[in-house]
C-alpha cells in the first residue's frame, strides 16, 4: 500500500510540474505577445508545436475592426511570402516525380524569354539567384488593377537586362516565385490554385488553407489586413499585387501551418535529401554559400542552424520558425502592418529551446 501511495505522489508532482511549467509558459507567451493584445485592435495568431503535438495556441486582438470578430487560431491570414515555401515544395515534387529538372532553363518552359534569360534555370529561380527584375519594381505607381502570375512573366519582356547574371548573387526577387507557379502550370496541366490544393492542402487535411482568387474561392473566417493611417487602424486588405499566387497568395491559419510542418518534419512530401536540401544554405556557382535554401531563409539562432520565413503585405506580418532537429515550430501570424513578428517568435522559440 505504501508503495502504491508512493508511486501515486510521483505521479502527481510529475503532472503537477509540467501542468505549472505549461501555465508558466503560456503566461511568458502573453507577456511577449503584449503589444498585439488589445482587444479593439488587429491582433494576432500563434501556436508552437513540438514533437509533432501543440502545445500552445491563441488568438489576440480582432481579425476585422469594422466587426470587431476575435482572432481566433482558426482565423485565415493571408500568408505573403510564406506562401515560397509551398511553391517550391510543389517544384521538389515535381522533380522527385522526374517530371522536371531543377538545372532546367527557363526558356525550356518560355521559349520565347528575352535573350537575357537564357541562362536562367529553375534552380536560380527557387533560390533568388537569378537575377531577374523584381516585378513590383515595374508596376506604374498609378495602375489600379491586380497583376496576376502571368502578368509577371509579360513584365520581363520590358526590360532587357538582369541584375546580375544568373546564379552569380543573391538578391531576393519575388518575380522567380511567380514564374514558378507558372511552371507547375505547365508541367502538371492544372492551375496552380487547384494543384496546391490536390496535392498538399488536401492529403494533409488542411481544409481551411488556399491559394486565394478573387471571384474562384472563399476565405472562410478571414482576418483582414490593417495599417495604421492617420493615427488610426484602417483596412488595407489588398493591392496591386495581392492577386499573384506564387510568391504570396496562400491563405492559412496556424493549425493548419502545424498540419503543413508536422508533414515536412516526417518528410510525407518529399525524401529527406530533398528536404534537407530545402532547409540547408544553397551555393552560387562560385561556390559562396547564400542564406537561403528553397523556399526557405536560413539563418543562426542559440548556435542552432535553421530555416525560417517571414511574409510581409499590405496589411499583413508574419513569421514561421522552424527548427527541425529540435522537431520545434512557432508561427505567427498578424493582420496589422506595424512591426515584424521575428522578434517575438524568437522570443517564443527561446521558451523551449535548451
Amino acid at each position: 500500500m505504501k508503495i502504491f501511495l508512493n508511486i501515486l505522489l510521483v505521479l502527481f508532482l510529475f503532472i503537477s510540474t509540467t501542468i505549472n511549467g505549461q501555465s508558466s509558459n503560456a503566461e511568458k507567451i502573453d507577456a511577449i505577445m503584449q503589444r498585439y493584445a488589445s482587444p479593439e485592435t488587429p491582433g494576432a495568431s500563434v501556436l508552437v508545436m513540438q514533437g509533432g503535438k501543440i502545445i500552445f495556441k491563441k488568438g489576440y486582438g480582432v481579425a476585422n475592426i469594422s466587426s470587431q470578430e476575435k482572432i481566433t487560431p482558426a482565423t485565415n491570414f493571408r500568408l505573403a511570402s510564406v506562401t515560397k515555401q509551398f511553391t517550391a515544395t510543389t517544384i521538389l515534387m515535381l522533380e522527385q516525380q522526374k517530371k522536371l529538372s531543377l538545372e532546367d532553363p527557363l526558356t525550356k518552359y518560355f521559349s520565347s524569354f528575352p535573350d537575357y534569360g537564357k541562362k536562367i534555370k529553375i534552380k536560380h529561380l527557387l533560390t533568388h539567384s537569378s537575377g531577374l527584375v523584381d516585378y513590383e519594381d515595374l508596376i506604374p505607381p498609378t495602375q489600379t488593377t491586380q497583376v496576376h502570375d502571368t502578368s509577371c512573366l509579360q513584365l520581363m519582356y520590358m526590360v532587357d537586362s538582369l541584375y546580375f547574371p544568373a546564379g552569380t548573387q543573391y538578391k531576393y526577387s519575388n518575380t522567380g516565385y511567380a514564374i514558378l507557379a507558372l511552371i507547375v502550370e505547365k508541367v502538371t496541366g492544372k492551375d496552380f490554385a487547384t494543384y496546391l490544393k490536390e496535392t498538399i492542402f488536401k492529403p494533409l487535411g488542411m481544409k481551411n488553407t488556399i491559394a486565394y482568387e478573387e471571384g474562384k474561392s472563399v476565405v472562410t473566417n478571414r482576418a483582414i489586413g490593417h495599417s495604421i493611417i492617420n493615427s488610426n487602424w484602417t483596412q488595407t486588405d489588398q493591392n496591386t499585387t495581392s492577386a499573384v499566387l506564387g510568391d504570396g497568395g496562400v491563405y492559412s491559419n496556424v493549425i493548419d501551418l502545424s498540419k503543413w510542418i508536422k508533414a515536412l518534419m516526417q518528410f510525407k512530401l518529399i525524401i529527406p535529401v530533398m528536404q534537407n536540401r530545402a532547409w540547408s544554405r544553397s551555393v552560387l556557382d562560385n561556390g559562396k554559400p547564400i542564406d537561403y535554401g528553397y523556399g526557405w531563409h536560413i539563418e543562426e539562432y542559440k548556435n542552432i542552424t535553421h530555416p525560417f520565413h517571414g511574409g510581409s503585405s499590405i496589411g499583413f506580418r508574419n513569421c514561421l520558425l522552424v527548427f527541425p532537429n529540435q522537431q520545434l515550430m512557432v508561427v505567427i501570424l498578424s493582420n496589422r502592418n506595424q512591426h515584424e513578428p521575428i522578434e517575438e517568435a524568437q522570443k517564443i522559440a527561446s521558451l523551449f529551446l535548451p
